[in-house]
Protein backbone atom coordinates (compact mmCIF):
# COMPACT_ATOMS: atom_id res chain seq x y z
CA UNK A 1 0.00 0.00 0.00
CA UNK A 2 2.96 2.53 0.79
CA UNK A 3 4.37 2.06 -2.62
CA UNK A 4 1.39 2.76 -4.41
CA UNK A 5 0.60 5.94 -2.18
CA UNK A 6 4.38 7.07 -3.49
CA UNK A 7 3.99 5.88 -6.41
CA UNK A 8 0.90 8.12 -6.44
CA UNK A 9 2.93 11.14 -5.28
CA UNK A 10 5.17 11.22 -7.14
CA UNK A 11 3.08 10.78 -10.07
CA UNK A 12 1.18 14.16 -8.77
CA UNK A 13 4.76 15.75 -8.47
CA UNK A 14 5.57 14.97 -11.94
CA UNK A 15 2.34 15.73 -13.67
CA UNK A 16 3.37 19.97 -13.91
CA UNK A 17 6.79 18.86 -15.52
CA UNK A 18 4.84 16.74 -18.21
CA UNK A 19 3.10 19.98 -19.84
CA UNK A 20 5.70 21.26 -22.09
CA UNK A 21 5.12 20.87 -26.39
CA UNK A 22 7.79 17.45 -25.65
CA UNK A 23 6.92 15.71 -23.15
CA UNK A 24 10.12 13.91 -21.66
CA UNK A 25 10.21 10.02 -21.41
CA UNK A 26 12.06 9.05 -18.83
CA UNK A 27 10.97 10.06 -14.66
CA UNK A 28 12.84 9.89 -11.48
CA UNK A 29 11.87 10.72 -8.10
CA UNK A 30 12.67 10.45 -4.16
CA UNK A 31 10.64 10.86 -1.14
CA UNK A 32 11.69 11.52 2.46
CA UNK A 33 8.92 11.25 4.93
CA UNK A 34 9.90 13.45 7.92
CA UNK A 35 8.38 12.77 11.24
CA UNK A 36 7.16 16.34 12.67
CA UNK A 37 4.13 17.61 15.75
CA UNK A 38 1.04 16.94 14.12
CA UNK A 39 -0.44 19.88 16.02
CA UNK A 40 2.47 21.96 13.92
CA UNK A 41 2.43 20.64 10.71
CA UNK A 42 2.88 23.64 8.97
CA UNK A 43 5.35 25.32 10.90
CA UNK A 44 7.28 22.53 10.60
CA UNK A 45 7.25 22.45 6.44
CA UNK A 46 8.34 26.18 6.63
CA UNK A 47 11.08 25.03 9.03
CA UNK A 48 11.92 22.45 6.44
CA UNK A 49 11.54 24.70 3.98
CA UNK A 50 13.85 27.54 5.21
CA UNK A 51 16.30 24.54 5.52
CA UNK A 52 16.37 22.65 2.50
CA UNK A 53 14.20 24.38 -0.24
CA UNK A 54 16.10 27.46 -0.79
CA UNK A 55 17.30 28.39 -4.26
CA UNK A 56 21.03 27.89 -3.67
CA UNK A 57 20.28 25.76 -0.51
CA UNK A 58 21.02 22.54 -2.80
CA UNK A 59 24.51 23.26 -1.97
CA UNK A 60 24.23 22.82 1.81
CA UNK A 61 23.06 19.59 1.69
CA UNK A 62 23.63 17.71 -1.48
CA UNK A 63 27.07 15.98 -1.37
CA UNK A 64 28.00 16.71 -4.82
CA UNK A 65 27.58 20.34 -5.03
CA UNK A 66 30.39 22.07 -3.99
CA UNK A 67 29.07 25.78 -4.25
CA UNK A 68 26.07 27.46 -5.78
CA UNK A 69 25.90 30.92 -7.56
CA UNK A 70 22.58 32.86 -7.50
CA UNK A 71 22.29 35.07 -11.11
CA UNK A 72 19.57 37.17 -12.83
CA UNK A 73 18.55 38.07 -16.80
CA UNK A 74 16.02 40.19 -16.33
CA UNK A 75 13.05 38.45 -14.16
CA UNK A 76 14.34 35.04 -14.98
CA UNK A 77 16.59 33.92 -12.31
CA UNK A 78 19.58 31.09 -12.18
CA UNK A 79 21.56 28.92 -10.77
CA UNK A 80 25.20 27.66 -11.12
CA UNK A 81 26.31 24.56 -9.54
CA UNK A 82 29.89 23.87 -9.57
CA UNK A 83 30.58 20.10 -8.48
CA UNK A 84 33.43 18.48 -6.13
CA UNK A 85 34.57 17.37 -9.28
CA UNK A 86 34.27 20.48 -11.41
CA UNK A 87 31.70 20.29 -13.66
CA UNK A 88 28.85 23.32 -13.71
CA UNK A 89 25.52 23.08 -13.93
CA UNK A 90 23.61 25.90 -15.35
CA UNK A 91 19.51 25.76 -13.99
CA UNK A 92 17.34 27.94 -14.94
CA UNK A 93 13.72 28.50 -12.52
CA UNK A 94 10.83 27.83 -14.28
CA UNK A 95 8.37 28.47 -11.09
CA UNK A 96 8.13 28.85 -7.55
CA UNK A 97 5.32 28.90 -5.23
CA UNK A 98 4.87 28.38 -1.35
CA UNK A 99 7.63 25.34 -0.47
CA UNK A 100 8.22 24.15 -4.10
CA UNK A 101 10.16 25.32 -6.96
CA UNK A 102 10.07 24.06 -10.32
CA UNK A 103 13.14 24.15 -12.51
CA UNK A 104 16.08 23.07 -15.48
CA UNK A 105 18.77 22.40 -16.81
CA UNK A 106 20.58 25.19 -19.79
CA UNK A 107 24.01 23.71 -19.56
CA UNK A 108 25.44 20.42 -17.98
CA UNK A 109 27.76 17.71 -18.74
CA UNK A 110 25.09 15.07 -17.48
CA UNK A 111 23.79 12.30 -19.80
CA UNK A 112 20.20 13.82 -20.53
CA UNK A 113 18.18 16.84 -22.00
CA UNK A 114 14.72 17.95 -21.85
CA UNK A 115 15.60 17.96 -18.12
CA UNK A 116 12.73 19.18 -15.56
CA UNK A 117 12.58 18.78 -12.04
CA UNK A 118 10.52 19.86 -8.83
CA UNK A 119 12.01 20.00 -5.28
CA UNK A 120 8.95 20.36 -3.05
CA UNK A 121 8.08 20.15 1.33
CA UNK A 122 4.22 19.40 1.49
CA UNK A 123 2.32 17.45 4.03
CA UNK A 124 1.73 14.15 3.84
CA UNK A 125 -1.93 13.58 2.36
CA UNK A 126 -2.57 10.68 4.84
CA UNK A 127 -0.63 10.66 7.38
CA UNK A 128 -1.58 13.70 9.72
CA UNK A 129 2.11 13.99 11.39
CA UNK A 130 4.65 13.71 8.65
CA UNK A 131 6.02 16.11 5.86
CA UNK A 132 7.02 15.04 2.75
CA UNK A 133 10.41 16.44 0.96
CA UNK A 134 9.86 15.32 -2.95
CA UNK A 135 12.23 15.71 -5.81
CA UNK A 136 11.11 14.44 -9.11
CA UNK A 137 12.22 14.91 -12.77
CA UNK A 138 11.18 14.61 -16.65
CA UNK A 139 13.56 14.27 -18.89
CA UNK A 140 15.15 12.20 -21.99
CA UNK A 141 18.72 10.47 -22.45
CA UNK A 142 21.08 12.84 -24.18
CA UNK A 143 22.29 12.51 -27.62
CA UNK A 144 24.63 9.53 -28.00
CA UNK A 145 23.63 8.63 -24.45
CA UNK A 146 21.44 5.65 -23.68
CA UNK A 147 18.48 5.82 -21.41
CA UNK A 148 19.36 3.58 -18.87
CA UNK A 149 22.82 5.20 -18.54
CA UNK A 150 20.76 8.26 -17.80
CA UNK A 151 17.97 7.15 -15.59
CA UNK A 152 20.92 5.58 -13.35
CA UNK A 153 22.84 9.13 -13.20
CA UNK A 154 19.88 11.05 -12.33
CA UNK A 155 18.35 8.19 -9.88
CA UNK A 156 21.80 8.43 -8.23
CA UNK A 157 21.78 11.98 -7.88
CA UNK A 158 18.42 12.09 -6.14
CA UNK A 159 19.44 9.22 -3.99
CA UNK A 160 22.63 11.09 -2.74
CA UNK A 161 20.50 14.52 -2.07
CA UNK A 162 17.91 12.80 -0.24
CA UNK A 163 20.46 10.62 1.80
CA UNK A 164 22.07 13.74 3.09
CA UNK A 165 18.66 15.40 3.82
CA UNK A 166 18.04 12.22 5.89
CA UNK A 167 21.17 12.44 6.95
CA UNK A 168 20.68 15.80 8.25
CA UNK A 169 17.25 14.99 10.02
CA UNK A 170 18.23 12.49 11.92
CA UNK A 171 15.48 10.21 13.90
CA UNK A 172 12.91 12.58 12.78
CA UNK A 173 12.61 10.55 9.21
CA UNK A 174 10.31 8.30 9.04
CA UNK A 175 11.45 4.67 9.45
CA UNK A 176 9.71 3.01 6.40
CA UNK A 177 10.19 -0.61 7.21
CA UNK A 178 9.63 -0.24 11.20
CA UNK A 179 6.49 1.37 9.87
CA UNK A 180 5.61 -1.56 7.52
CA UNK A 181 6.10 -3.58 10.57
CA UNK A 182 3.28 -1.48 12.77
CA UNK A 183 1.07 -1.41 9.79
Amino acid sequence: MRLLITALLLSAALAPLAGGAKAASLTSGKKLEVHVDEAKVEDEKKALWAQFGGWCAIAEWHPAVKTCEESKDGDTEYRTLTLQDGGVIKEKLLERSGASYRYEIIESPLPVKNYEAQFTVTPDDDDLDEVNIVWAATYDAADGKEDADARKTIDGIFKDGIESIKGKLGDKVVDKKKKRDDD
